[in-house]
């Protein structure tokens, strides 16, 4: 994983999905197919959302008596009215993807739900309450469930509390599968910053064999056809490395002739 990414997470968000959505496509079952959905939810918080949405403007409006904004108007009685600073603070619509594997043969039933995490969904108060409410719909309808994090920002939220994962596999980025009709099991991928990103088993339906997705090869696509060789590696991305991580990622850049 390359974590100069996070800072253009809407772009590679995109490309993952639809990528991903190519890969698996072409493994699938006769009567089953992959497609892209798409929610849409309104977040005005404060924060991480705020750097992708920043439009906050400040207007005033002038009273019908021609007071200047912010003076006190008289009113019968001698009570003064004060005029208001009125703050116009829009509520932006964001849109995420994500993928559905349906069953065609039984009423395009949805088998399994692939997510792949966005900052707003770990940092944004109204994307991570649309995020667990769709989790939770998901998980209690028997559908498989597939949440990869490849994300340092922001809090955990895939559907394994952080406090049940053994300290070898809490790890910067993850991967939670949950197999529809397994309803205690969850299996845990391990992703470390310094490690290939894995081949992964995506399950279908229990009668089906698993299918696989490679998120390396997802990843290095989003990279080259996003043309993000431009990106500047000579200052630690956001959020910086540790101090064991910030100097084995300078070795490597220098190596490499990107500082």
């Amino acid at each position: 994983m390359d974590p100069y990414l996070e800072s253009h997470w809407g772009d590679i968000h995109h490309s993952l999905i639809q990528y991903a959505r190519d890969q698996l496509q072409e493994q699938l079952p006769d009567s089953l197919r992959a497609r892209v959905e798409e929610r849409v939810f309104l977040e005005s918080d404060e924060g991480w959302t705020r750097n992708i949405f920043p439009d906050v403007r400040i207007i005033e409006r002038n009273g019908t008596s021609g007071e200047t904004p912010g003076e006190f108007s008289g009113e019968p009685g001698g009570i003064a009215v004060a005029e208001p600073l009125v703050l116009l603070v829009p509520q932006e619509s964001l849109t995420e993807g994500f993928i559905e594997i349906r069953d065609a043969s039984s009423g395009n039933r949805v088998v399994t739900v692939i997510e792949v995490l966005s900052a707003a969904n770990k940092a944004g108060a109204n994307g991570t309450r649309e995020y667990v409410n769709k989790q939770q719909e998901v998980l209690s309808g028997n559908i498989s469930l597939v949440e990869i994090d490849l994300l340092r920002r922001g809090k955990r939220v895939t559907a394994v509390p952080l406090e049940t994962i053994p300290p070898s596999h809490r790890t910067p980025y993850h991967i939670c599968v949950k197999r529809g009709w397994r309803r205690q099991e969850f299996e845990i991928y391990r992703i470390a910053l310094r490690e290939r990103l894995p081949l992964i088993k995506i399950p279908l339906r229990s009668s089906d064999s698993d299918i696989k997705l490679d998120l390396q090869v997802l990843l290095e696509q989003a990279y080259r056809t996003g043309r993000y060789d431009d990106i500047d590696y000579r200052n630690d991305p956001d959020p910086p490395f540790d101090a064991e991580d910030a100097k084995w990622a300078d070795e490597l850049l220098r190596r490499e002739g990107r500082r």
